[in-house]
This record gives C-alpha cells, structure tokens and sequence, in this order.
C-alpha cells in the first residue's frame, strides 16, 4: 500500500476515535446531569462525574472504535468494512453504558 493511502488510513482512524468520544460523553450526559445540578435543592450534588466518570466515558468512547478499527483492518484489509464494523463496535458500546452505567442517587430525606 502506498504511503498516501496509510496517512489516509491512520486520519480516519483518528476520525473515529474523536467521534467515538464526542458520541459516548452526548449519550452519557443527559444521564449525568442529576448529579451535576443536584436535583431538588442541590441536594444530590455529587461532581465527581466530571473527575472520574467524564474521563473514563471519552476515553472508551475513543478507545473501542479505534482498536475495533484497527483489528478489522490488520485481519481483513478492507477499510470500508473495518469502518462499519468499528461504527456496530460504538453504537454496541453506546447501548451498553446507557444500559449499565447509571449515577448514584442518594435516597430523599423522608423525616
């Protein structure tokens, strides 16, 4: 392959990482937002989703596309296929957080 078609190779993986991680933190979010604003009277603040949750969130939603992108395109040399398939690795991923990952919540003060 020549070195022109790698560079474009490596940018579209680059590509992939970046959207894997802007898409995750826009689907995590909406979860998250309790937790930033606290709810009823700020009483359930609790910021560390944006120090821990928040880094972890980007980093995977970078991370599966790119490796899935990367394996695919190592075993079948084929970059359209491998991007599909990097694309069905996200939105599987994606499904997964919202399904599993769900901030804590202290119970309301019933006294």
């Amino acid at each position: 392959m020549s070195e022109e078609g790698q560079e474009k190779q490596g940018c579209a993986g680059i590509l992939l990482a970046a959207v894997g991680a802007v898409a995750a933190v826009l689907a995590w979010s909406p979860k998250a937002r309790v937790s930033i604003d606290g709810g009823f009277e700020g009483m359930h603040r609790d910021l560390s989703v944006l120090y821990v949750d928040l880094p972890l969130i980007a980093a995977g939603g970078a991370l599966v596309p790119l490796l899935t992108w990367l394996l695919t395109l190592r075993t079948l040399r084929r970059p359209w296929l491998a991007a599909v398939i990097a694309a069905g690795a996200l939105s599987v991923g994606i499904w997964a957080l919202l399904s599993w990952w769900t901030p804590y919540q202290r119970p309301e003060f019933m006294g």
